[in-house]
């Protein structure tokens, strides 16, 4: 098996998929300009892409390995093409719709393929955190450049110039799509049943591990937090620090380069320090961040801002709170993947996507219904609640796990 071409697979295909999916705060705040929406019914856009992210993981995680990965990305990708084009041309709401709602099931098959992909190309744990770690720093580098993408062709004059994105989208789709056809690795992954239902049960089964009830809630509760946050700052910046919409736009790619930093310096961390002192670390500072710099983030005097250089330092604070979040994401799939055998690693994959979506779902409409009813300006510090049962389910995950450890 060429590891190379695979680890390269995964990025790739990892890095395109950033870029849509995380693009719906983007979309939301678009769709509020030019559709005629509020921020209840933008917020919708979410549960469009997250629920058939949980619902494809569902139905197809546990016997992907039958199909096998590169099919399934292969699929994927031609798909999230042909969903650009349609976006393009149909210019409304309801195409914002199916957009997400395809990027969705493709991402699930992507997700799935390559969180499963990892266990055969790692050693140990500590590998494997390694290298989970470093896949998901990339995949926040493609959200940091949607941040940048979008409002490049975005327009003033023109409402309907940010649309021009998806035909390049819709290309890099299909480069990926020619690279994966093109590469040559080998699929000897373990199936986890002797039939497809068979392997369906499986899945089930893991709910009966302790440790699979925990992890799963630790995953609700983190994405919970990082969708939120993401998915409303653009509106944050927008209708609190009262930016103009490209450069509110710009600046929540702060928090997706703070995300991808984060990630990629936990890939190196972990190889030294234990990834529970890693996380324990960071939700604390992350907490200090909201109660500290948030206050100060809201209390900013209105100014005439016209580019990024206008903007005081205390504007470009909070969104560093993604330094510290992001490390727990990656790492809390690591632990559970690495506590279990590699035949149980696609049908965990799926809970994992399953869970996360539905965790991404709930935090933006709860953020949405907050901004609608509490202010923009106060919505962001009811994190603090997730953020503190995530701490006590750490520790929890670690009891669990201890014999698990290389």
């Amino acid at each position: 098996m060429k590891k190379n071409t695979i680890k390269i697979a995964m990025y790739l295909n990892y890095f395109v998929f950033a870029i849509l999916l995380n693009s719906v705060g983007i979309v939301i705040l678009k769709a509020q300009r030019n559709y005629g929406v509020d921020e209840v019914q933008a917020s919708i856009l979410e549960a469009y892409k997250d629920l058939p992210i949980a619902i494809v993981s569902f139905l197809i995680a546990s016997f992907l390995p039958r199909l096998g990965y590169k099919k399934a990305m292969l699929i994927g990708l031609g798909l999230v093409a042909a969903a650009c084009l349609s976006m393009y041309f149909g210019n409304s709401f309801g195409s914002a719709k199916i957009l997400f709602a395809t990027v969705g099931i493709s991402f699930a098959l992507i997700k799935v393929s390559v969180y499963s992909l990892i266990g055969t190309v790692t050693k140990n744990q500590k590998e494997h955190n390694s290298l989970m770690s470093s896949i998901e720093g990339v995949f926040m580098l493609g959200i940091a450049l949607a941040y940048f993408l979008f409002p490049a062709f975005n327009s003033e004059s023109d409402s309907n110039s940010w649309l021009n994105v998806y035909l390049l989208l819709a290309a890099i789709s299909v480069l990926s799509f020619g690279f994966l056809f093109f590469a040559k690795f080998d699929n000897q992954t373990e199936i986890p049943g002797v039939n497809l239902a068979d392997d369906f049960k499986q899945m089930f089964r893991l709910f009966a591990k302790l440790l699979t009830v925990v992890f799963v809630i630790s995953a609700f509760l983190f994405v919970m937090i990082e969708q939120g946050i993401m998915t409303w700052l653009p509106t944050f910046n927008d209708k609190v620090l009262h930016l103009p919409e490209n450069i509110s736009i710009m600046m929540a790619s702060i928090l997706a380069i703070s995300l991808a930093a984060g990630r990629l310096l936990a890939g190196e961390i972990t190889k030294k320090v234990n990834w529970i002192w890693v996380l324990t670390v960071c939700i604390l500072c992350a907490m200090l961040v909201v109660i500290f710099v948030l206050p100060k983030t809201v209390g900013l005097e209105v100014i005439e801002i016209n580019s990024l250089s206008d903007i005081p330092l205390i504007g470009f604070a909070f969104p560093l709170v993604g330094l510290f979040i992001a490390p727990i994401y990656p790492l809390l799939n690591s632990v559970i993947l690495s506590a279990l055998p590699k035949s149980l690693h696609s049908s965990m994959t799926g809970l994992i996507v399953v869970f996360s979506a539905l965790g991404g779902t709930l935090g933006s409409r709860i953020i949405g219904w907050l901004f609608k009813n509490q202010g923009p300006e106060n919505a962001f510090y009811f994190t603090l609640i997730p953020m503190t049962l995530l701490l006590i389910s750490f520790f929890i995950l670690k009891k669990l796990t201890r014999k698990n450890e290389i």
